[in-house]
């Protein structure tokens, strides 16, 4: 039975190296397909907030690489489907490319890993013939800016193209690709990148018609005689995601390379389905994420490669509501756009990794762009009939600054949400209010905003007052202490 209380998201914390230089991770995709996605700032509090230290973005967008600079966060940017047959046809296009979404902003945003496509010998098989040119093209580029070290090329490719992965020892590339597929080998083994692979239990455990168990596909503990065995090298696997890792490893082998890491781009678990997908769940969605995390970060290895761990990036951090295709595509993500969980993931017993219990800080702030009418609405049902004390925001109160409708209505609106317990629904204000995990109080910053503008006789009056609170505050406090001792 479990004993440690569950956490929020997680503490997406790096541990010991397992290959090269490099140190095992789990990421996180980035989504757009969304009917209110977050602002950029917005994505970047929640990464910070849930400690999430590695991304990969699905294209290139000069409004996220723009607020991940200077955090810290290892980026994967994306050269979209759209834009291969550009890259790969014209060193001058992917030289440009290179300089418009990575030079102009590297060093400041940590630009890790450049992801040329995705997919796309399954996807978009009309521009397989050029790939490859593409990821050297882009390569060349950054060794032209001498960046060739820092940051890695590769391609995503879907599991599909491993052909009877079961046992993992038999596996092999599909014939079709593989003229693609050994240049590309060649490729990443010359420039010490990855063998990048979207990898998905959950589909495997679909359309085996029953011949899956379920556990197996979500890392549960197994008996020893339900334990999967490969009859050609005696290694035993307990769950889906080693089998596969192990197969691409096997299918490069098949193919005489040895040395080349794979790295998993995408993985994870629907947390609802259509009725023809009975375990798209929360709870199945919750034991998968939960139990891959421990397992990459635990350095679990696979049974062909043990302790050699797997970096990973889940799939995804937002649902994706206007998502082509059945409800599950709609619902990978860990957190919906307001950026409240979808589930609390069961992170105990995973190693060093920590957890970042945030699951009480949520806030109710005004939207951005909505009606300014409708925010003084809200506003002054709030101060009203909501019964908020909106003294503060009286001219020379401590919430007065900025003096603008949205800020006020943030002030007033995240008030009555916590006044009222955070109970659903008392963050709607008739549309003009969302929840967000980003704390919008402007407390001990008022000061220095009132100092930046131009002063008169009112700002100096307003100033003096703040700062004889302060002091009268820090006074009473220590003759209070000062009294009782």
């Amino acid at each position: 039975m479990e004993t440690n209380k569950p956490f929020l998201f997680l503490l997406f914390l790096a541990v010991s190296a397992v290959l090269a230089d490099e140190d095992v991770f789990i990421g996180v995709n980035i989504g757009t397909e969304l009917s209110d996605m977050p602002h950029p700032t917005q994505v970047v509090a929640l990464l910070k907030a849930q400690q999430i230290r590695h991304v990969r973005l699905f294209n290139a967008d000069r409004g996220m690489l723009l607020a991940l600079a200077n955090t810290g966060i290892k980026v994967a940017v994306s050269v979209p489907n759209e834009q291969i047959l550009g890259v790969g046809q014209s060193n001058t296009t992917a030289a440009n490319w290179v300089t418009q979404n990575v030079i102009s902003h590297y060093p400041a945003t940590n630009i890790t890993t450049i992801c040329v496509g995705s997919e796309v010998l399954s996807a978009l098989p009309n521009a397989a013939p050029i790939l490859v040119n593409a990821l050297k093209f882009i390569h060349s580029a950054l060794l032209a800016s001498n960046l060739d070290r820092q940051i890695k090329v590769s391609t995503p490719l879907a599991s599909t193209i491993i052909l009877d992965s079961f046992p993992p020892s038999q596996a092999f590339f599909n014939h079709t690709v593989k003229p693609v597929l050994i240049p590309l080998l060649k490729f990443l083994q010359s420039t010490n990148s990855y063998f990048m692979l979207n990898v998905y239990p959950y589909y495997d455990y679909m359309q085996s018609n029953g011949v899956i168990p379920l556990d197996y596909a979500l890392f549960k503990p197994l008996a020893a005689n339900k334990e999967a065995v490969d009859s050609n090298t005696l290694l035993h696997y307990t769950n889906v995601f080693d089998a596969m890792i192990d197969a691409a490893y096997f299918a490069m082998l098949d193919v005489n390379f040895t040395n080349i890491p794979v790295m998993v781009t995408e993985s994870g678990w629907p947390s609802m389905g259509e009725s023809n997908e009975p375990d798209a769940t929360v709870d199945n969605a919750n034991t998968y994420n939960s139990n891959l995390i421990k397992h990459v970060l635990n350095k679990t290895g696979t049974p062909k490669h043990p302790g050699i761990a797997v970096s990973t990036y889940i799939y995804e951090l937002y649902n994706e509501d206007v998502k082509a295709g059945p409800l599950s595509e709609k619902n990978w993500g860990l957190f919906s756009n307001n950026g409240t969980p979808v589930y609390i993931l069961r992170l105990t017993e995973s190693g060093s990794l920590f957890a970042n219990n945030t699951s009480n800080q949520t806030y109710c702030v005004a939207k951005e762009g909505a009606d300014t009418k409708m925010l003084q609405a809200g506003l002054d049902w709030a101060c009203g009939t909501g019964k908020v004390n909106c003294a503060p925001l009286m001219q020379g109160g401590p919430c007065y600054d900025p003096d603008n409708v949205a800020a006020h209505a943030t002030y007033a609106f995240d008030a009555y949400y916590h006044m009222m317990g955070k109970a659903p629904g008392t963050c709607d204000f008739t549309g003009v209010a969302t929840i967000t995990t980003t704390n919008p109080s402007k407390h001990f910053v008022h000061l220095t905003k009132i100092m930046s503008f131009p002063f008169n006789r009112m700002k100096l009056k307003r100033l003096i007052i703040l700062i004889f609170a302060y002091f009268r505050s820090w006074y009473l406090s220590i003759f209070k202490v000062t009294f009782l001792s």
